[in-house]
């Protein structure tokens, strides 16, 4: 099953967030840990999209799927994003049901939007194919993932979870704390309630939900509510972790 169709029925997909380390072995060691997706994220960390464009390139060569956090919603990240090799977008800081129509129509090719064409690029592996063929496929199968983590972002959240070309309602777990006004409290009943909202818009609208998690504990605490998507990060702080845990 290919991971669109994974993601759209919800099946488990594991991955990772890489934040600091853009090394060319990363999406390697990545894959051989049993990742089947990585997000490369430009949002705060310093990659580029020549350095991501690298990165893509040996991810797909080794069977993992890459996909990029873009800066900010605007369409020059995500179409050059997407002709870079990206199989997706995640999106920070959408707000409302028109940011995300933007990530929508930036990414998909006419009819469905509004992506220039270039084709022979990275993108589809530098195979010269019959464009239509290449237009369709390319619309039916990236994945576009929308970040949940404001407030506004909350209250509109059944209507961007509604709309087509949205695949995954992702939480941006400790900025949504922030905005609520409870920052890094979890357990608090306002977070909470926020997850359950998100988890409703999301199984209402067939959507699938996205995490980022630290530890194995809080893998297992989103699967049982629900979330399929999770990734593992960030990287720093687990190898920070793991090199303290051997020192001690």
């Amino acid at each position: 099953m290919d991971l669109i169709n994974k993601i759209t029925s919800s099946d488990n997909i594991r991955g990772a967030m890489i934040f600091e380390f853009f090394s060319p072995g990363i999406p390697i060691i990545l894959k051989n840990s049993g990742c089947e997706f990585i997000i490369f994220d430009m949002e705060h960390g310093g990659l580029s999209l020549e350095h991501f464009k690298t990165l893509a390139i040996i991810s797909k060569a080794h069977n993992v799927v890459p996909f990029i956090r873009i800066p900010e919603v605007n369409y020059n990240y995500v179409a050059r994003a997407l002709d870079l090799g990206a199989s997706g977008i995640m999106a920070p800081m959408v707000n409302t049901p028109d940011d995300a129509l933007k990530i929508v129509n930036s990414s998909k090719y006419p009819p469905k939007g509004k992506r220039g064409a270039g084709f022979g690029f990275a993108h589809d592996n530098y195979i010269n194919q019959d464009p239509l063929l290449y237009i369709e496929k390319a619309n039916n199968s990236l994945i576009n993932i929308i970040q949940i983590e404001t407030k506004t972002a909350l209250e509109n959240v059944k209507e961007i979870a509604s709309i087509d070309g949205v695949d995954c309602l992702w939480v941006g777990h400790f900025d949504l704390t922030n905005f609520l006004g409870i920052p890094g409290d979890f357990n608090s009943k306002i977070y909470l309630d926020a997850i359950n909202e998100i988890i409703d818009a999301a199984k209402s609208n067939d959507k699938s939900l996205g995490i980022m998690v630290n530890n194995r504990d809080e893998l297992k605490t989103y699967n049982k509510l629900g979330f399929n998507m999770i990734a593992v990060g960030t990287e720093m702080n687990i190898l920070s972790r793991s090199i303290s845990q051997i020192l001690e």
